[in-house]
């Protein structure tokens, strides 16, 4: 099959991610792939970089430049499946395929729980434009046919997947003096970007009520809210106790030096990576009843779980956490076999080939 993905965003995070996974597991396994992104995007340099073909077009915004230039693409590129994964580059696909003699399967993939406008626009949209919806996470399926009465049939879960061979456990203290950290020093943490609905201001909140001992914050990453964490961290002198380092090109040391991981989001949340990588490598983790968050994190059993935007209650769950080594080896030993069960790099590739393959038939 010929695969085309089409991505708008300008921004980094998991959804990007999953795209140029799913994209080089669909090269991997024969099929030809193209991404079709604007040439400023974060995504269309890490393209390159893991040999998924791409291509620029002015698609970063809504309008008739993009859907003059998508048109052209797909009238002289034929491809099987189209695949669109945000709002702006989903209706310019749409749009663009409207008279088109060869048209492909256009497939809308929904990577986060922020609602969709119910309209006749939308509905046209998703019911008449869209051949499948796809959401990775069951929540996010149930929130679609409940909110927007879309049809269920049109709609399939299929959660993002990671590379297990790549996120497994290590030694921390190795992990911590590879990273430069004081290997006495309890880190507590998260890797994610800096968006504000991933709740780090929480989780610098919860910490800086914690009794300063031999504890460290780590927040991996970079996005728009950087410089308001900057501030927050300032703000409360925890200067020399928190570390930012930005993005990594390679995540799982600074994953397999965390004691605890916590990912306080309080909205547009799928099944997040970030989560599956930590679980993945052997940390237990805490997070927040978000999007499908609850999917992958049960509470008491693979995690704990508090509600979103309360310091108090993470504080709370970090420090039982972290006088209770005991619970927290018997968390993180479910939580890695519920991921390695449920939530492989192959067993999305086989879920998504699958669709692409029913639809093309």
């Amino acid at each position: 099959m010929h695969i085309v993905h089409t991505e708008s965003s300008c921004g980094w995070g998991g959804q990007e991610i999953r795209v140029l996974e799913e994209a080089a597991g669909m090269l991997a396994r024969g099929h030809r792939v193209t991404l079709l992104c604007p040439h400023e995007a974060p995504i269309y340099t890490e393209a390159a970089k893991r040999g998924v073909p791409a291509v620029a077009l002015p698609i970063a915004r809504k309008g008739l430049t993009g859907i003059g230039a998508m048109r052209a693409w797909l009238s002289g590129n034929r491809c099987d499946v189209l695949n669109s994964h945000s709002s702006t580059d989903s209706w310019l696909a749409a749009l663009s395929l409207l008279g088109l003699r060869a048209r492909p399967a256009l497939v809308r993939t929904r990577h986060i729980s922020a609602p969709i406008p119910d309209n006749i626009a939308s509905r046209w949209l998703y019911q008449s434009a869209t051949r499948q919806i796809v959401t990775t996470g069951e929540r996010l399926r149930e929130q679609l046919i409940r909110d927007n009465r879309f049809r269920p049939e049109a709609i399939v879960s299929v959660p993002t997947g990671i590379d297990l061979t790549r996120f497994v456990p290590g030694d921390r203290t190795q992990a911590k003096m590879s990273l430069h950290l004081d290997p006495a020093q309890a880190c507590i943490g998260l890797v994610a970007t800096m968006r504000s609905w991933k709740g780090h201001r929480y989780l610098v909140d919860a910490f800086a009520g914690m009794k300063p001992d031999n504890t460290r914050l780590l927040m991996v990453g970079d996005g728009p809210g950087r410089d308001n964490l900057r501030e927050q961290v300032a703000r409360l002198g925890l200067e020399q106790r928190v570390l930012m380092p930005g993005n990594q090109a390679e995540v799982t040391p600074w994953l397999q030096a965390l004691d605890v991981f916590v990912l306080p989001s309080y909205a547009n949340e799928g099944v997040p990576q970030a989560l599956m990588q930590a679980m993945a490598v052997g940390v237990p983790v805490i997070s927040t009843p978000v999007g499908s968050i609850e999917e992958l994190v049960q509470h008491e059993a693979t995690g704990l779980m508090v509600p979103p935007q309360d310091a108090d209650a993470l504080r709370a769950a970090i420090e039982r956490l972290l006088n209770e080594p005991a619970l927290g080896q018997r968390l993180a030993q479910a939580a890695r076999a519920r991921v390695h069960s449920r939530y492989s790099r192959e067993r999305m590739l086989d879920s998504m080939e699958a669709i692409f393959r029913r639809l093309t038939a």
